[in-house]
């Protein structure tokens, strides 16, 4: 596996924009400060997606954050790694989730079977795994070379941390709104994190975390505020510290939300 690095990128955008301004956005990412460039699959393949931009950049880390396993089949992502690290070595990262039906914990330790024991196989130090409570933090310590979590406080970084021992990776997902005005950022956030914020399994990772129901159902400032860095330039820096300093690895910012002019001194003040 390529070297996470410190900051990294998320951007969903990517996988649909056309393939020029999709290259040409992840060399400016690279060159802003960026390692490493992550890709929600949203339910869908973009295999296609991580491939191209592998092909047509020459550093960063591509990783799938998250590639649903519910939507993609084990043989057609250990096929994709394999001609990516044949070429490429340690540019692909593999992000594995999104098992939601009746028994998703059985779901990905099937799926990771599979890839265990089909060629060509994809080493556990190349894959993470989506990850937010103790069951499947401890499948990524096993299992994967880290977990990767969407939605949590500083503080649950420590829990995740904790589970997952310090030699796994812990990079964490952060949404980032650049508005200084506290009820619009919040609101702003309320937007960003949309369906998210009606789904059970997250519910149950928030109420896991300390938040009430009525503040899970009214999307509370409390909420928002422990889920979502917002403000300056000067407070989100130190807000993306607090997951760094708890014990994440990297934060991945979600760029598409972040003007470009802020990309390259965001990086930089968190390296700082």
């Amino acid at each position: 596996m390529t070297e996470l690095g410190m900051v990294g990128a998320v951007s969903v955008d990517l996988n649909t924009a056309e393939l020029a301004t999709a290259v040409d956005t992840t060399k400016e990412l690279e060159a802003a400060g960026f390692s490493t460039l992550w890709l929600p699959g949203s339910g869908g393949d973009n295999l296609e997606r991580v491939a191209q931009l592998v092909r047509a950049t020459s550093g960063i880390g591509i990783a799938t954050g998250i590639l649903s396993v519910d939507a993609v089949s084990a043989n057609e992502v250990a096929q994709a790694y394999a001609e990516l690290e044949r070429d490429h070595p340690g540019r692909f990262v593999v992000g594995l989730g999104g098992a939601h039906g009746p028994r998703p914990f059985a779901t990905m330790h099937a799926y990771l079977d599979t890839l265990d024991s089909t060629p060509p196989r994809i080493p556990l130090s190349a894959r993470i795994l989506s990850a937010l409570g103790p069951r499947m933090l401890d499948l990524a310590r096993e299992r994967a070379a880290g977990a990767f979590p969407y939605l949590i406080t500083p503080e649950y970084v420590t829990t995740a941390r904790e589970a997952l021992g310090p030699g796994k990776k812990l990079p964490v997902w952060v949404e980032v709104i650049p508005e200084t005005d506290p009820d619009t950022a919040r609101e702003r956030a309320r937007e960003a994190l949309g369906f998210f914020l009606t789904l059970p399994h997250y519910a149950t990772s928030f109420r896991r975390m300390g938040f009430t129901t009525d503040e899970i159902g009214s999307a509370a400032p409390r909420l928002i505020d422990g889920l979502v860095a917002w403000g300056d330039l000067g407070a989100t820096v130190r807000r993306l510290r607090e997951y760094l300093d708890a014990g994440a690895d990297q934060v991945a910012v979600n760029i598409d939300r972040v003007p470009r002019e802020l990309w390259r001194p965001l990086a930089d003040a968190l390296r700082s």
